[in-house]
């Protein structure tokens, strides 16, 4: 089970707290990244994390890679992102066509990734 507590600190600034770690959120991003900022890092370090799996099995060698996303909210309601787009550069690396495909479907592994493609119902509630 995971959980993250959000604490509301001022005007659009919240605290979040995971286990020891916390970080804040300002929606205007100002004073931290925005929800969708935070939203996109997910997928974009799962993603990360997925690869260098892959890269350690398979033997790759790959000490430095990134992964950039860039999405933009639909126009027609309700608002979300319509589309993500994700690049990832592995810094000079060139893998064959075959290890190539082998990486892209093992990176669809990435839970977020999943939670995203498959709808989770989310259901909030008052307490």
């Amino acid at each position: 089970m995971y959980r993250v507590d959000i604490q509301h600190k001022k005007d659009l600034i919240f605290q979040v707290k995971s286990g020891g770690h916390e970080f804040s959120i300002d929606a205007k991003g100002h004073d931290g990244m925005t929800p969708p900022d935070i939203l996109l890092s997910s997928l974009g370090s799962c993603i990360g994390v997925y690869i260098r799996k892959y890269s350690e099995g398979a033997k790759l060698g790959l000490e430095d890679f990134s992964v950039i996303l860039e999405a933009e909210f639909t126009k027609e309601p309700p608002m979300r992102f319509g589309r993500i787009d994700v690049a990832i550069d592995l810094k000079g690396i060139v893998l064959d066509e075959r290890r190539c495909l082998a990486l892209l479907q093992f990176i669809k592994n990435c839970p977020v990734h999943n939670t995203i493609e498959g709808n989770p119902v989310v259901e909030v509630k008052l307490s």
